[in-house]
């Protein structure tokens, strides 16, 4: 598949919205929330007024000119949080679009763009279940801590 990974345009920052309820890791079994789960403190961190701090930094990846996925990542007090100079990763890939190589390709172009930024770690949060922990692994992450439901990985630059 042809794809496409590019810097987001600030006009497309809203498109983070969709992207966020897009990363809720959802188990088997498990009842789909509703999109306003998003509006929840603890999630409303990954995107609230993105593009006004310092450390934000969004990629979209488009197939034909659609808009397919993202990641972003910020300095932000979240669930994979490190320290105050860590930027968090966020991602995301609408569902018919994941398994390609797609997500794997936006997290090594954003992991150089930090590298390239000065950056010396960048760390993230993901549900022990979640099939993205094999990518997060093969991607350099290593597992920093961990609890019953999931892993704290960081990857250094």
């Amino acid at each position: 598949m042809n794809y496409t990974i590019r810097e987001m345009n600030t006009t497309e920052y809203p498109l983070l919205n969709d992207f966020l309820y897009e990363a809720i890791f959802i188990p088997d079994g498990v009842e789909v929330p509703p999109k306003s789960i998003i509006n929840s403190p603890e999630l409303q961190v990954y995107v609230s007024d993105f593009g006004t701090q310092e450390h934000d930094r969004a990629l979209l990846a488009e197939v034909n000119g659609k808009v397919v996925g993202a990641v972003w990542v910020r300095i932000m007090n979240d669930y994979g949080h490190i320290d105050d100079t860590t930027p968090s990763f966020a991602i995301s890939l609408y569902k018919e679009y994941r398994g390609q190589g797609i997500g794997t390709a936006m997290m090594q172009k954003m992991l150089t763009t930090l590298k390239n930024a000065g950056y010396k770690q960048a760390s993230l949060s993901v549900q022990k279940a979640n099939y993205a922990a094999n990518m997060y692994l093969k991607l350099g992450f290593e597992t920093v801590s961990e609890n019953e439901e999931e892993y704290i990985m960081v990857k250094y630059l």
